[in-house]
């Protein structure tokens, strides 16, 4: 590790160790307790693999353990004396559901459940993530160059093949919904626009849909339960925000506290998990003066939405502020947990900034993902760097830089934003960005299928074709490897920056091909890697000495995740942040922790300062 990693970390080992010092006295801990027991079918056998997932509290806060192979179960560090939601399910079984479940002032309660095997097989089609449905979908387009166009485009913000989206339409409404896509960024080429809405009703027509999709589905080996190292893990799911809300990005403070921020509602959440059912909070980011939309106007905007300045990615700095990338305000923005006041800073050039990272010296390294730009502030001296990536023509620079005119005429005589792209591949997006260890940048390049490297001191660019689709969000492991989720492509990469060398590693979520990879973080404790099931509603471990995947199954249907963080115990963050949020299970969207391979009570002490130098 170089020296501004060891310094970074370092500082906030500190930091965290002096929190922990002035906590005295400390209050005593809540009591705990919880529940135990077993599933079983019909006839007395234990279902294997069910998900019992409580719910407590109000904003809610759900834990879900999984059965054994025998269906037993418990569920503890649960809130004592405290009524439950109970609802358990396991593919191919109905979902049972006990409401107003006691837990006992201390230890666990014995509550036993009975499932019931479905009878119809499109209920059980209707259990299935997105990604079995989108499977039907992508083998109907025959052409490679389509269906990689078809994947990067209709997936940009939201699971394709749930419930929501393989509705069959009449061609007006397939016309409204492909014109909104292309407001937020996703387009295609006019033949495959044309195509789509054949494409979309063949493929989810359930008269077809439900018999393949189901095929076996009473047979034993349909659905398998997860390995038993999975179904040792515990999720928790805390809610956040409101269906108004899109939970965008999360990370952990070195505090402990987690925070998240809504894009839709121009707020930053945070949530103290330490406290039972987790205490929240939530902080108006400033609009100033800025209209609705912001910069790119009203009008590129989806009717459900109040944004303004639009938070969409943040991270800690060394001092322990939190900085945020206010997309369509085209700001950043600076929140300072100990006062809890912003501090706002425009930018001078570029459209919606995206993703950021802070370098060992502090400074603020973003993509700026429309105007295809790097940029760099370095909060010391108040200096701004831009950095423009090259783009792949000239016709395509020619459009890039006159696009602050295009905004400027949208906002200025309410211009409805082009429906479409005479191009499939749409503009170049800088998207993911991440520091190296030795303090070099790194960026991808979303449609334009490469990455880049900036020098922190000289800005001299160079740009690196990669051997695979939509490079999106990436991150260094402790060794100096790029990880790189293919996004299109369905697989993991690591790059070695030193030989120029890629290995990569297709994700085996079934069926091969259905995963949409959004991003990834490395556990740099262990070098882990772990990536977002965005499709498929899991969580991914990877780990590079064995070279071998792990998936985990995640509770919640339609839980589209954007970003990956872990916490002082190495417990693993993410968001769920469905787009629109009312597509998600329930309607609600969450931050979820996974626990892998252990009960949270036998984890890591609380008070380790052994903290994620993210």
């Amino acid at each position: 590790m170089d020296r501004s990693r060891s310094t970074n970390q370092l500082f906030r080992i500190a930091t965290l160790s002096a929190l922990i010092a002035i906590a005295a006295p400390a209050a005593a801990p809540a009591a705990e307790a919880g529940f135990q027991g077993q599933i079983t079918d019909a006839s007395g056998a234990g279902v294997a693999g069910a998900m019992v997932t409580l719910r407590f509290g109000e904003p809610f806060q759900e834990r879900t353990v999984f059965t054994d192979d025998a269906g037993r179960y418990a569920a503890t560090g649960l809130p004592a004396a405290t009524e439950h939601l109970v609802r358990v399910r396991r593919i191919g079984w109905r979902d049972v559901r006990s409401s107003g479940q006691q837990s006992p002032t201390e230890g666990l309660a014995d509550l036993d459940l009975t499932m019931e095997r479905h009878t119809d097989p499109a209920e059980v089609a209707a259990q299935l993530p997105a990604n079995h449905w989108y499977a039907l979908l992508l083998e109907k387009i025959d052409d490679e160059a389509d269906r990689e166009q078809f994947v990067r485009q209709c997936t940009y913000c939201h699971q394709q093949g749930s419930a929501s989206t393989r509705l069959i339409r009449e061609p007006e409404e397939w016309d409204k919904i492909l014109a909104l896509m292309a407001r937020m960024g996703g387009t295609l080429d006019a033949d495959l626009r044309a195509r789509v809405p054949e494409l979309f009703n063949t493929a989810y027509d359930p008269a077809t849909a439900v018999p393949t999709l189901t095929r076996g589905w009473q047979n034993p080996g349909f659905a398998p339960a997860p390995p038993l190292d999975v179904r040792q893990s515990t999720i928790d799911e805390y809610q956040l925000g409101g269906r108004a809300s899109m939970q965008h990005d999360m990370i952990v403070h070195p505090s402990g506290a987690i925070y998240s921020v809504d894009m839709a509602t121009d707020t930053l959440f945070r949530l103290d998990p330490s406290v039972p059912g987790g205490a929240r909070d939530r902080f108006a980011i400033p609009q100033g003066e800025l209209p609705l939309g912001g910069v790119v106007g009203s009008g590129a905007l989806p009717s459900n939405t109040a944004m303004r300045v639009g938070p969409h990615s943040l991270q800690v700095a060394p001092d322990g502020a939190v900085w945020i990338t206010l997309a369509v305000g085209n700001r950043l923005a600076k929140f300072d947990p100990k006062d809890e006041s912003f501090f706002i800073e425009p930018l001078p050039a570029g459209i919606y900034p995206h993703t950021l990272r802070i370098d060992g010296r502090g400074r603020v390294w973003y993509t700026i993902a429309v105007s295809n730009q790097v940029g760099m502030y370095d909060p010391a001296t108040g200096e701004h760097e831009v950095i423009r990536v090259p783009a792949r023509s000239f016709g395509e620079e020619v459009l890039l830089r006159a696009l602050p005119l295009a905004l400027w005429a949208i906002q200025t005589f309410d211009l409805e934003p082009a429906g479409g792209s005479a191009e499939g591949d749409s503009l170049p997006v800088p998207y993911g960005i991440d520091i190296a260890p030795d303090g070099g940048v790194w960026f991808s390049q979303l449609n334009a299928h490469r990455i880049g490297h900036i020098d922190p001191d000289t800005l001299e660019l160079t740009m690196v074709d990669t051997p695979f689709t939509a490079p999106r969000r990436l991150r260094f492991d402790s060794k100096g490897n790029l990880w790189i989720p293919g996004f299109s492509s369905n697989l993991l990469s690591r790059y070695e920056p030193a030989t120029g060398e890629f290995k990569s590693y297709p994700l085996p979520i079934e069926p091969l091909g259905t995963e949409t990879p959004y991003a990834l973080n490395v556990d740099l404790s262990t070098d882990n890697v772990w990536l977002c099931g965005t499709n498929s509603d899991t969580l991914i471990r990877f780990d590079p000495e064995q070279e071998a995947f792990t998936v985990y199954p995640l509770p919640t249907r339609v839980t589209y995740t954007r970003d990956i963080d872990f916490d002082a115990q190495g417990r693993v963050w993410t968001s769920n942040s469905n787009a629109p949020t009312w597509q998600i299970e329930t309607g609600i969207p969450r931050v979820l922790r996974l626990t892998p391979g252990a009960n949270p009570d036998e984890a890591a002490d609380e008070k380790a300062v052994a903290v994620s130098v993210r």
